[in-house]
């Protein structure tokens, strides 16, 4: 088969790799369980490719996110489930219904309102839906929170939804202060020898650092995200560093790396604003 632009070549071409006889074996064998794991990491990559600021790599790493929306509609459509058309049309008739703003009468609205009109309809539509298997039970406000995110991004999007109901922390000092409690009761279970109940503890420290990043308006993930490039760029500078002096971080002191980090953060805080290496 030749390349498209048209979708309906690329629902072609997996309809033809999921071939009994004919098809791809590997792409034979798989299950919505085992792709999901590349559904997820195909997600991340084209993050990645967001921060980096790599169009190129930006428009294949979508292709691949599309493919595996295709493929998981393909193995639906062979159950009898639902196809493509399906989830276009689900997707469709969602974006109309959430932007009443747009497509019916409410205009006018800011972009915060927006997002409280945005949170409302979801609500209205959990509550439609019901929370259990009976239909019948009142949807949690916590509810519709995908346990497959990642933890710092779930614990966000909990503690956004409790704030939304008054269960929150008045100011950025209250939750900084809720840090610092955190942070006692690991020094105070240490001191005892209790490494394990610390190392629990360390989940509570955690859910309170997002909630400070929260209250600050960052977003943790992507802010530890950048936290983990900056380590590796300035850990980066330590080997050329050391590579140059004939060693490897093997062979050197803690010493001697920690006065090389340094000199790696003064070279990258006199950099122009905006500008690293």
């Amino acid at each position: 088969m030749t390349p498209s632009r048209d979708i309906a070549r690329l629902l072609e071409i997996m309809a033809a790799l999921r071939t009994p006889g004919t098809g791809c074996p590997w792409d034979l064998q798989q299950t919505f369980e085992t792709i999901a794991p590349y559904t997820i990491e195909e997600a991340y990559e084209v993050a990645d490719a967001i921060a980096r600021g790599d169009r190129d790599d930006l428009r294949d790493e979508l292709g691949d996110l599309l493919l595996q929306v295709v493929f998981h509609a393909r193995m639906a459509q062979e159950q009898g489930a639902f196809d493509f058309a399906d989830v276009v049309e689900s997707l469709t008739e969602k974006l109309v219904r959430r932007h009443p703003h747009v497509f019916g009468e409410e205009r006018g609205l800011t972009a915060k309102a927006v997002e409280g009109l945005w949170e409302r309809i979801k609500r209205a539509e959990r509550a439609q839906k019901g929370n259990g298997p009976s239909g019948k039970e009142t949807a949690s406000t916590l509810a519709g929170i995908a346990v497959a995110l990642p933890a710092l991004t779930r614990a966000l999007k909990l503690q956004a939804k409790a704030g939304e109901v008054g269960f929150d922390w008045n100011d950025p000092l209250a939750v900084l202060a809720k840090i610092r409690e955190e942070a006692n009761e690991i020094q105070t279970e240490l001191a005892a020898g209790n490494r394990a109940t610390a190392g629990a503890e360390v989940g509570d420290l955690l859910f309170a650092v997002v909630n400070l990043a929260r209250h600050l308006d960052v977003d943790p993930e992507a802010t530890l995200r950048a936290t983990n490039q900056k380590f590796e760029r300035r850990f980066a500078a330590i080997e050329r560093a050391l590579a140059e002096r004939g060693k490897t971080p093997q062979a050197a002191t803690l010493e001697e790396m920690d006065e090389l980090w340094n000199e790696a953060k003064a070279a990258e805080q006199a950099l122009p604003s905006g500008e690293s290496r």
